[in-house]
């Protein structure tokens, strides 16, 4: 055999190996625990749901999963870290829609890509929800918009930090509505929830897991939730398209790694994920925090995100022109 034939029999046979040895490095991660950055503090909604899918998570890898609440900056904080970790799978990142709808619009400087993150899989849908101080004499959404109007200065409303869902949900509604609403912003719903008893800011815009001890004592109340059609755990709460025809308004939560993680390794992870997320007892958990599933393949991650940067752009462009 000619060394050339023999060279290049060896060659072909590293490749094999080289080949071979991919599905086997998804296969047998994670080796050593894994961190997963969150861009809230915690407590928060986004901290307790990756809470939930880690125990789901490291029963499935038999390794310890850890949180990093990496707050600020309406996730910039988070994604800076998460886009600069070593892509190896296990250092993972669970952002909310903020960072890829409206960090792009509000900061064009930024150090990274979004779009340069791996997508592995969805996490949670957590519906808005409009919420008023039980001192305010209102207990509709047309009693809301009426009640705005009435007031010469309009009404203070919470809508969370600038560029966030939160704050997008709330001018999307002031748009549709024509309610004269006041946006206030706080960095959490800890910091706003006693203005919002007390009534100096009476209207909330809140998904519903941080107010559900309010909203059962009834210092808060419930007015509407921005679903397509009523929830079947909410069923008396009537949705705001009911009053505004195709209104509808989630924050969510995916999780996605590092620029240049390897695919084996996202399909691992995506594969355990949609297992984790489609036990039972997370399910029942998930929508006790008004919060629902949505298993996705990271190519499905890919077009939703997409989807959702195009239909939020409008709004988000309109709050980048008027913060300048």
């Amino acid at each position: 055999m000619s060394p050339l034939i023999y060279a290049a029999r060896l060659l072909c046979f590293a490749a094999a190996i080289a080949a071979s040895s991919l599905p086997a490095r998804g296969e047998t991660f994670p080796r050593r625990p894994v961190k997963v950055i969150v861009q809230t503090v915690a407590g928060s909604s986004l901290d307790v749901l990756e809470r939930i899918v880690n125990e789901q998570l490291s029963r499935i890898w038999g390794q310890d999963v850890i949180v990093v609440n990496q707050a600020g900056a309406g996730g910039l904080n988070a994604a800076r870290l998460a886009a600069a970790s070593a892509p190896d799978g296990y250092t993972l990142f669970l952002a909310g829609g903020s960072v890829f709808v409206a960090l792009p619009e509000l900061h064009h400087d930024l150090p990274f890509d979004v779009n340069d993150f791996a997508p592995i899989g969805f996490v949670a849908d957590e519906p808005y929800s409009i919420l008023v101080s039980s001192r305010l004499d209102v207990k509709s959404i047309p009693e809301l918009i009426a009640a705005s109007k009435e007031q010469p200065d309009g009404l203070n409303a919470v809508a969370g930090t600038v560029g966030g869902l939160q704050h997008l949900t709330a001018e999307r509604f002031r748009e549709v509505s024509g309610a004269h609403l006041n946006m206030i912003h706080y960095p959490g719903t800890a910091q706003s929830l006693g203005d919002v008893i007390s009534g100096r800011v009476p209207v909330m815009f809140q998904n519903l897991l941080p107010v559900a001890g309010v909203v059962h004592s009834g210092e808060v109340r419930l007015l509407a939730i921005a679903t397509s059609s009523r929830l079947p755990n909410f069923p008396t709460i009537p949705t705001v398209a009911q009053t505004l025809a195709g209104f509808t308004a989630s924050g969510w939560s995916v999780m996605v790694a590092p620029h240049g993680t390897p695919p084996a390794i996202v399909q691992k992870i995506n594969g355990d994920l949609r297992q984790a997320l489609q036990n039972p007892a997370l399910v029942k958990k998930f929508q006790d925090l008004g919060n629902y599933t949505k298993p996705m393949s990271p190519r499905e991650l890919s077009d939703y995100i997409a989807v959702e940067r195009s239909e939020w752009r409008p709004i988000v462009q309109k709050v980048a022109t008027e913060s300048k």
